[in-house]
């Protein structure tokens, strides 16, 4: 942790209880765009809980996160009532990113989307939307089928205060209904949260209708001028 603090750029070790000799207490502040975060379930403290995961991208199906120990990374107590503050989640979203690249680092569970990620894959899609490219809505998010032949979306809510739904009679199947999820996921956190219908131009050109569902934190998405 401290010769990557050192060498990446991306953050700084803002405090450290074993400096100067103290005893190791397996936790350190972290500072990073004048924020600070909690790094806590280093040794010698246990390793942080494993938090209930629905989904994985880019790990192989034999994967099981509880065979794995954890560590947390928080908003520290300043950043409590602003924790879900995008800078906030833009930040520690990027510190994620950096640790991934620590030998033996397997994966990265991104708690709100419930999902577990492969530490390369994360790092790689985290640092190229942090350098101005596009959303990594499979991590930072999550899709689910709805099961009913649409599609839902997992931890967006975090970013926009609402979640997205492709209609069932949007697409034609799971896999055409994520490629417009993953195209809106995009528009959505770069613009924020929707408060009002509009039209747009889906990824084979289509025109799609977004219309917010306000009581229900919800965008659906239909086919055309519905």
């Amino acid at each position: 942790m401290r010769r990557l603090a050192d060498t990446d750029g991306q953050f700084s070790i803002s405090f450290d209880p074993s400096a100067e000799g103290g005893q190791e207490e397996g936790w350190l502040e972290l500072l990073a765009n004048g924020l600070t975060f909690d790094c806590t379930g280093l040794a010698p403290q246990v390793g942080s809980e494993v938090p209930d995961l629905a989904h994985s991208y880019a790990l192989p199906p034999a994967f099981s996160a509880d065979e794995h120990q954890a560590i947390s990374i928080r908003p520290g107590p300043h950043l409590s009532a602003g924790g879900a503050m995008f800078p906030v989640v833009r930040t520690l979203a990027m510190i994620a990113a950096s640790l991934a690249a620590l030998d033996g680092v397997q994966a990265v569970a991104w708690h709100p989307a419930r999902c577990a990620v492969d530490a390369g894959y994360f790092r790689r899609t985290v640092s190229n939307w942090i350098e101005g490219g596009v959303f990594p809505a499979l991590g930072l998010a999550a899709l689910a089928s709805d099961g009913n032949g649409g599609v839902r979306s997992e931890g967006l809510s975090l970013f926009t205060g609402q979640e997205l739904h492709v209609r069932p009679e949007v697409a034609n199947d799971m896999a055409e209904g994520s490629k417009i999820a993953l195209r809106l996921l995009d528009w959505l956190v770069e613009n924020g949260r929707i408060t009002e219908s509009f039209s747009f131009t889906g990824p084979s050109g289509e025109t799609l209708r977004l219309e917010p569902v306000d009581n229900l934190g919800i965008v659906e998405v239909w086919r055309g001028s519905h």
